[in-house]
């Protein structure tokens, strides 16, 4: 095959996210604080404060775009209708660098529309995946694949991306999964994590997949996620940072204290995950990835939606700099 014009390709669904601000809800939580519930006035008129839309979002156009400011040749494997927001959407990834070509176009379809209902730091997105007729289109094997969420249509599509792996074992596969490929369960998709140089979820989300409903140490929950297949599985667990396991050595990884409260936290696992796979890419140790990571995450979430606070390489080193003395990856067993 000839040699790939691209490092990094993201594939996964893109959409327009509608982030509606409120401030008249509240939000009811269990004991451990685990599973907490956003409660609005039913059957009641609620008012909001602000509509903002930023198309061309979605956990593997946010990796694009992120790859692209670290200084990565990348596209975009994604699928979008020929209606005003696909429109918007393909305008919106030429306009950050993301080459557009390996994008499909769906004549009578709509492209994919969320709407995120922003209370104070936090949001709740009401998602809606169109069911595309999926199919891979043909493409050079990059250095990275990055793999993240579809809608729940897509299993043939998954195994048609195995068979890529398969075919091309020079690709290194960052698998972030989503919503409904973390329901697909590992008898169908085990092969993808098999097949995973780095394997990205939250706390909650491993519990999910690894079907864990007690508390567990984050060690054995590194373990059990390794165990599937990932030769590096990474774990984060929101404000509290992250961890990293290689099968041999575990790493924690604090946040980067941030400037100032953040504004709302969308997309800073989708920065975290593309962050570590762009250093990676670019050459950068496993310690040293795992630094850039946070930095990226505390900027998004100073900003609304996933990628206006996407960082340049340059900027992103510049925080890194001024770093405090204890901001470095923290081995433990």
């Amino acid at each position: 095959m000839e040699k790939a014009p691209y490092e990094f390709i993201a594939i996964g669904d893109i959409t327009t996210d509608a982030f509606i601000r409120i401030h008249e809800a509240s939000v009811t939580c269990d004991v451990n604080r685990e599973k907490c519930k956003l409660c609005l006035s039913f059957g009641d008129k609620v008012p909001y404060d602000s509509v903002d839309i930023i198309p061309a979002v979605g956990n593997s156009p946010n990796a694009a775009v992120s790859a692209t400011r670290l200084g990565l040749h990348t596209a975009l494997i994604t699928n979008l209708g020929d209606d005003h927001n696909g429109g918007e959407c393909l305008a919106t990834l030429k306009k950050n660098n993301v080459s557009t070509e390996l994008v499909t176009t769906h004549k009578n379809k709509a492209t994919n529309y969320h709407y995120v209902l922003w209370y104070e730091e936090e949001r709740t997105i009401l998602i809606k995946h169109q069911e595309y007729n999926y199919s891979l289109i043909p493409f050079a094997a990059p250095q990275w694949l990055y793999l993240s969420s579809l809608a729940q249509n897509s299993l043939k599509y998954h195994e048609e991306i195995i068979t890529f792996l398969k075919n091309n074992p020079e690709t290194k596969l960052a698998f972030q999964p989503g919503t409904f490929q973390m329901k697909m369960g590992l008898e169908k998709i085990g092969e993808l994590y098999k097949h995973s140089e780095l394997f990205f979820c939250n706390v909650e989300e491993a519990k999910r997949i690894l079907g864990i409903m007690e508390d567990i140490d984050t060690s054995e929950l590194l373990e059990q996620m390794h165990k599937m297949g990932p030769k590096l599985v990474v774990i984060t667990d929101g404000p509290k940072g992250a961890y990293a396991y290689d099968g041999t050595e575990a790493w924690f990884m604090p946040p980067y204290p941030d400037p100032k409260p953040p504004l709302e936290r969308t997309g800073a696992g989708d920065a975290f995950a593309s962050t570590v796979t762009s250093a990676l890419a670019l050459g950068k140790t496993l310690p040293e990835a795992l630094q850039w990571g946070p930095i990226n995450s505390m900027s998004v979430v100073q900003q609304v939606g996933a990628q206006r606070g996407l960082l340049t390489r340059e900027k992103l080193e510049e925080f890194l700099q001024k770093a405090p003395e204890n901001y470095r990856p923290q081995k433990f067993s």
